[in-house]
């Protein structure tokens, strides 16, 4: 039997709405990483820390294809599609991480997920 796996490619968001635009086959732990500023680079500098859209594949390659059509697309573009689904750029990543949330917690969610199972659909 062979395990299927999950890509996801998404848009994290300043407060001043900056734009990152990237791909993951683990959105929890990757989301979580940008909220602490783990890893150097733009979502780090530019402080952007929210979830505000993203979109789940089976094929690694249909995910990156997707970033690379989202990135290519103009800003008002992306406004639009963010917008389409989240009007008011709500973070959706909030109650992800409950209670386990700490504002120097490092080590979650990566090495102890603590049981936790995460519905990542859009409502």
């Amino acid at each position: 039997m062979t395990k299927q796996h999950s890509y996801w490619m998404y848009i994290m968001a300043s407060v001043s709405r900056v734009l990152y635009v990237g791909v993951t086959n683990d959105l929890e732990r990757r989301v979580w990483e940008h909220k602490l500023g783990t890893v150097k680079g733009f979502t780090k500098r530019y402080n952007c820390t929210k979830l505000v859209w993203f979109e789940e594949f089976r094929e690694i390659r249909d995910a990156i294809a997707c970033e690379k059509r989202i990135k290519g697309l103009l800003r008002a573009r992306k406004i639009a599609l963010i917008e389409e689904k989240n009007q008011y750029w709500r973070d959706l990543s909030e109650g992800w991480y409950g209670d386990a949330k700490r504002e120097n917690d490092r080590d979650f969610p990566p090495n102890d997920r603590r049981g936790l199972r995460l519905s990542l659909r859009s409502e």
